[in-house]
């Protein structure tokens, strides 16, 4: 592919990652407003977050296997389909219910869009480290920018037009950037296989029955917490064990045995359940306890996500090719856990607090994910991108559902969500410098081929 349209289908899939992540954050400010026209109960309403992250969480593997059997372009294509579909579900429900069915297509599209990105952009940078890691940084860059402007817009759109509205933008963008594909992304062949359809059933159950199981559990008897939770483990012991016996797994649990993987992914895990419950949190607070209107929260929340991008675009790099992803990602999460862990005792004065944890995730990120992928071999990428992306956002869906719970059984429930969300950040920071044995590095840089 010739060199400015390498570039250009950079811009594409850069545009994946700023949907996928947007799509988390432009619901924030909108959901007290959701919560009023829909009916959701205040547990309830985290499945509109929930119901997106679990689905695109549980089904990132089956989305990374079926781009190599049938091709990443093919894969990315049909992943869009599916997320506008469900963006035109999602933006005209009337019921709870509806509501959450859309945001879980959504998430089904995401868990295509995902992996085939990351596939694709392998294959145009991969064999120059020099250009991969630019790649990376303006790819990585599009995470902090889609939340950045899913904060703002959701503000601008729920203050001035209606919730709705959160969903309806994805459907232009979307038809945009299906009409730009066949274009601009480079045509990909798949290969021989099948696809472990049971493996991706019971991990997918597995994951949502464990989220409905803490849920659930503060409002309902110990025994039929102990059964659900019975169920889901049972689930994914079954997942584990149908990855040991047939030909093709879903996840061949080899690859676990790539050096700095498990504690990587781990890592990212513990960060997503430490930063997405602060996200969620933080919205509500100051909503319901502040009284800040929609677009004031936007703007209030404007600041966080900018550092992050400015973080991640112009320092993060460069710290990671000069110290490695090890002190990075420790550094990080423990800045990290004393942010949130800060705005327990902010109050109104929340922005200080909410800086320093923008920039224990911009620190942590981006180095978790480069560990999580260096030392893979190429052919594994898109399983390793799907593993890594799971993880993150289960953790993100598992760190909520707890934190949610623990909120509703406090008197003061905003403050023991920021505080819980903290203590995952501190014990994130901690297992990482004692497991992560070998810090990874970057690739060192090689002059550009011309």
């Amino acid at each position: 592919m010739p060199q400015h349209n390498r570039w250009w289908a950079l811009v594409v899939l850069a545009t994946a990652q700023f949907m996928v992540i947007m799509d988390t954050s432009i619901i924030g400010v909108a959901l007290p407003e959701m919560q009023r026209d829909l009916g959701f109960s205040p547990g309830g309403l985290q499945w509109v977050f929930n119901a997106y992250v679990v689905a695109f969480g549980g089904l990132l593997l089956l989305g990374g296997r079926l781009s190599d059997l049938f091709g990443a372009r093919k894969i990315f294509t049909i992943g869009w389909v599916v997320l506008t579909a469900g963006s035109v579900v999602a933006a005209f429900a009337t019921s709870a219910w509806v509501e959450i069915l859309g945001r879980a297509v959504q998430g089904v599209g995401g868990a295509l869009i995902a992996p085939a990105a990351m596939t694709l952009l392998m294959m145009l940078f991969g064999h120059n480290p020099r250009e991969l890691g630019k790649a990376m940084a303006l790819y990585g860059a599009a995470a902090p920018a889609g939340g950045t402007a899913g904060v703002f817009l959701g503000g601008v759109i729920t203050e001035y037009l209606s919730w709705p509205w959160v969903f309806i933008v994805y459907i232009p963008i979307g038809l945009i950037t299906l009409a730009a594909i066949p274009a601009l992304l480079p045509a990909t062949q798949g290969k021989r296989g099948s696809v472990d359809v049971f493996g991706a059933i019971t991990v997918t159950a597995g994951i949502a029955l464990t989220v409905y199981t803490i849920v659930k559990a503060p409002e309902q008897s110990l025994t039929t917490t102990l059964i659900e939770a019975a169920g889901a483990i049972v689930l994914l012991v079954a997942f584990l064990l149908t990855q040991r016996s047939v030909r093709e797994p879903l996840m061949p649990l080899k690859i676990w045995k790539t050096p700095g993987l498990a504690p990587a992914n781990l890592a990212m895990a513990l960060l997503g359940a430490a930063w997405i419950p602060m996200w969620y949190f933080l919205n509500l607070f100051l909503q319901q306890d502040l009284g800040y209107g929609a677009f004031a929260s936007g703007a209030a929340l404007l600041p966080m996500t900018v550092a992050v991008m400015i973080f991640m675009i112009g320092i993060t790099a460069r710290l990671l090719g000069r110290f490695g992803a090890k002190p990075l990602i420790v550094l990080g999460l423990a800045v990290l856990a004393v942010g949130v862990g800060g705005l327990a005792f902010s109050g109104s004065a929340f922005l200080p607090a909410s800086l320093v944890a923008a920039v224990g995730m911009s620190l942590a990120y981006i180095p978790a994910m480069m560990s999580a992928l260096s030392g893979v071999r190429p052919e594994e990428s898109g399983l390793a991108s799907g593993i890594v992306n799971t993880t993150y956002n289960v953790g993100s869906a598992l760190g909520l559902a707890v934190m949610t719970a623990i909120a509703t059984s406090q008197e003061n429930g905003f403050d023991a969500a920021f505080v819980g969300a903290g203590v995952v950040a501190a014990a994130g920071a901690l297992l990482t410098l004692v497991l992560m044995r070998r810090p990874a590095q970057v690739p060192q840089e090689q002059p550009a081929r011309v």
